[in-house]
């Protein structure tokens, strides 16, 4: 019994050391440094894309109006359908024409009758002027009445052509190749001049416009110059890549004041016809940089309006080192100004760092890094 009861007395004095040793063990863990993968920034040449938003429009887009009034007597197309230049397109009521230009011709023919009869007394008039049998005023008034049967001939000539040019209005026809829109009117509507019977489009080619700011507007104007622009490319709203590349063509003269912007115009060839008048897109510019310094993403982290990265000196003491961000490409930074290639950069885990803390760093080569 006495053995037991020192038994357990001992074990209850062991315990204390026992704690003792934990937690020396524990201190000894905590002071241990951490292990952390640092690398250089590098140099690089790389290509970033820009993206402006764009809006597309038909090579020819042109509304299709009446010039007369009169009814809808037949639609000789449908809506979506491809229409070849003098195809025609609408037949409007044309009896009240053809009338017209019956009359003006049956009118220019009596005037031309009359104009013969006053030539023929007009010649023998002349005639006995001469030989003094009718006075020298009967002459001038057989002028003057020929010279006034002229004049309305003139004018039955161009009743005419107003008659014709009337007629030749009911039939409707394309202006040029291209597709069939909407046609809000039926046959047997009633239409009166100048009301839209649809609109066509000529979608064999594109254009996509699209705004610069001033800066990007004259470097783009500088690289073109030079002849160093490339072919842009097109996104399509469903964020599919439109097949054929396009060029920029144009720019607008004047800057807008409100948000100093500029207009810019890239073509783009359309043989499916798959873009429309009025769709959206986005102009994609593929841009090179030549000897860029970039860094992960994943290695940097914001305080307010200022991006950091933790760097590691010579005794591997962690200090914060603010750097300006150039432009953000997948996964990586392009670097403005603030950082060197010698700078020794935490790559990963700078959540469980501190400022002023020392680390065990593992210099690895910036091609190892994963960055997704």
């Amino acid at each position: 019994m006495k053995n037991l009861l020192c038994k357990q007395w001992y074990a209850l004095l062991a315990i204390p050391f026992i704690l003792i040793s934990c937690a020396d063990n524990a201190v000894k863990n905590e002071n241990k440094p951490q292990d952390f993968k640092v690398f250089n920034p590098i140099l690089a040449d790389t290509v970033f894309t820009k993206e402006y938003v764009a809006e597309i429009h038909s090579l020819q887009n042109v509304e299709i109006r009446t010039h007369i009034k009169g009814f809808i007597e037949k639609i000789h197309v449908d809506e979506g359908k491809p229409v070849s230049k003098g195809q025609i397109l609408f037949t409007l009521s044309s009896r009240e024409f053809r009338e017209n230009l019956l009359k003006a011709n049956a009118n220019y023919k009596s005037i031309l009758a009359d104009l013969k009869v006053a030539e023929v007394e007009l010649k023998n008039t002349r005639i006995l002027a001469e030989r003094k049998i009718v006075s020298s005023s009967e002459l001038e008034m057989a002028i003057a009445k020929k010279e006034a049967i002229d004049s309305k001939l003139e004018e039955a000539k161009s009743a005419i052509s107003i008659a014709e040019l009337n007629l030749s209005f009911t039939e409707v026809k394309a202006p040029f190749n291209g597709v069939i829109n909407r046609i809000p009117n039926k046959v047997g509507s009633l239409v009166q001049e100048g009301d839209l019977l649809t609109s066509i489009s000529n979608n064999d080619e594109v254009f996509a416009y699209f705004n610069l700011s001033e800066k990007e507007f004259l470097d783009f104007s500088h690289k073109k110059q030079e002849k160093k622009t490339e072919p842009v490319r097109l996104m399509m709203a469903n964020n599919q890549i439109f097949r054929e590349k396009g060029i920029v063509e144009t720019a607008e003269n004047e800057i807008e004041t409100g948000t100093g912007n500029i207009a810019f115009r890239a073509r783009f060839k359309n043989p499916d016809h798959l873009l429309k008048h009025g769709s959206s897109g986005k102009i994609l510019y593929d841009e090179s940089l030549k000897k860029a310094m970039i860094i992960p993403q994943k290695s940097t982290f914001e305080i307010q309006d200022k991006t950091f990265v933790y760097v590691v000196d010579k005794s591997n003491k962690v200090t914060a080192k603010s750097f300006v961000p150039k432009l953000r490409l997948q996964h990586l930074f392009v670097v403005e100004s603030g950082l060197e290639t010698t700078d020794k950069i935490i790559y990963e885990g700078i959540q469980q760092v501190r400022e002023g803390e020392i680390i065990k760093a593992e210099l690895v080569p910036f091609q190892s890094l994963k960055f997704n």
